[in-house]
């Protein structure tokens, strides 16, 4: 039989061979995670590089009592959605989930993903649909992190696995994010972060090699203290200019803060003189675009726990009247009362782990709009079915690609009082 492909082969070693003691599963649905289930013997298999209605050949890689995991090795019935993986390295890095599933495909993925959390963990069906932000699936990821092996070598790690596999470069990663892995390096990690004008930052510990040197704008260290250059990026969305700091919190795809902006203020419909809160606020890029619907006589709270985004925000709502930062736990400024008892509109973007402690407080705001956007609909599931317990209904919901090739997917929903 042909030589097929093992994820967990060490690079350069020859892959497995196909034989009768790997085991053919029916792969079933998609599965929150960037894998398929399936099973074998009864048991449930979470297998990657897989697709829903293939039959494959699978490696074990991970054995509980309560479910195993494993990878396709051989693809005996493919799907009409695979495709040939553009990366060589697809299934060995950890980095991508779905290099062999179509454009197309993947949204499709998504949405199911999406619209089965909201219906199991939130009681919630809803059809979602995933919007394409732009064609190309490769090229987009602006900030990237690096790790480097024994030998100086930069590279990405094993799926659920400290092991480096070291790459000519990233294909998702923008080109100017990719000369990292080209270069020999001291120490590791090095994150790279390319701005949309164009200047190239470096966050590392490490000694940065010469060839490197001549196209940064900045190098800082990983706790923030600046080695060279400048440590601020520019970012600009709408002709408007954002400061960001080192490898401070911004979106990784070049046209994400734009495309949930947009977003954003299609679903807040703020109305002049409203008092907006903008919760887990990062840099301000929502508060200043909400500032400027507000007007003169409303007013936005920017709300932020981290040192580093609450300044860069101070910095990008300065000209604004109407707007003011506050630096503070999201969920202890709320219990303690220090964003006031009531808002006209609420948008809160928290990270992955969602914002179970702040959905009271804000419920209790009594706001006609809350307006949630979530990078995990589990996440975005749990808190909806909070919400909904505490008097608020989802009014829309809307998904988008913003993550190529990988199992995340970004949500923007609206939220409003129950109607009695």
């Amino acid at each position: 039989m042909p030589d097929v492909f093992d994820p967990r082969a060490p690079m350069g070693e020859p892959a497995v061979r196909a034989n009768e003691e790997l085991p053919v599963v029916d792969v079933g649905p998609v599965a929150h995670g960037g894998h398929c289930v399936a099973r074998l013997d009864g048991q449930v298999v979470f297998v990657r590089h897989a697709l829903p209605g293939e039959r494959v050949r699978i490696a074990v890689t991970e054995r509980s009592k309560r479910f195993l995991r494993a990878d396709a090795v051989d693809v005996l019935e493919p799907s009409p959605d695979r495709v040939a993986a553009p990366c060589p390295f697809a299934g060995t890095c950890g980095g991508c989930d779905f290099q062999h599933v179509s454009a197309e495909g993947q949204r499709r993925l998504l949405a199911h993903v999406v619209r089965e959390q909201l219906q199991r963990l939130a009681g919630i069906d809803w059809d979602v649909e995933v919007e394409a932000v732009q064609p190309e699936t490769l090229g987009w990821r602006t900030r990237v992190t690096y790790a480097v092996d024994a030998s100086g070598r930069a590279g990405l790690r094993r799926h659920r696995d400290h092991t480096i596999v070291p790459i000519d470069f990233c294909r998702i990663a923008h080109r100017d994010a990719r000369s990292v892995t080209a270069a020999q390096w001291s120490d590791g990690p090095v994150e790279a972060v390319v701005s949309s004008s164009g200047e190239r930052l470096l966050v590392t510990d490490a000694e940065v090699p010469e060839e490197e040197l001549d196209s940064l704008h900045g190098v800082v260290s990983r706790d923030g203290a600046l080695r060279q250059g400048s440590g601020t990026l520019h970012e600009v969305v709408h002709g408007r200019m954002f400061h960001v700091t080192g490898s401070g919190f911004w979106q990784v795809h070049p046209r994400a803060a734009e495309t949930l902006v947009d977003a954003v203020l299609a679903a807040a419909q703020v109305r002049p003189g409203d008092r907006v809160l903008d919760l887990y606020a990062g840099a301000g890029l929502f508060s200043a675009f909400l500032a400027e619907q507000a007007g003169p006589d409303g007013a936005v709270v920017s709300v932020e726990g981290a040192r580093s985004g609450h300044e860069d925000a101070r910095v990008n709502l300065a000209d604004l009247a109407n707007a003011t930062a506050q630096r503070a736990p999201v969920e202890k400024a709320l219990a303690r009362g220090w964003l006031g008892s009531s808002a006209d509109v609420v948008v809160l973007d928290p990270p992955r782990a969602g914002a179970k402690a702040a959905v009271a407080p804000i419920a209790a705001l009594g706001a006609r709009t809350v307006v949630y956007v979530a990078c995990d609909p589990a996440a975005l599931a749990r808190d909806l079915k909070m919400f909904a317990e505490h008097g608020y209904d989802v009014r829309s919901l809307r998904a988008f690609a913003l993550f190529p090739m990988t199992h995340h997917v970004e949500c923007v929903a609206v939220l409003a009082p129950a109607e009695r």
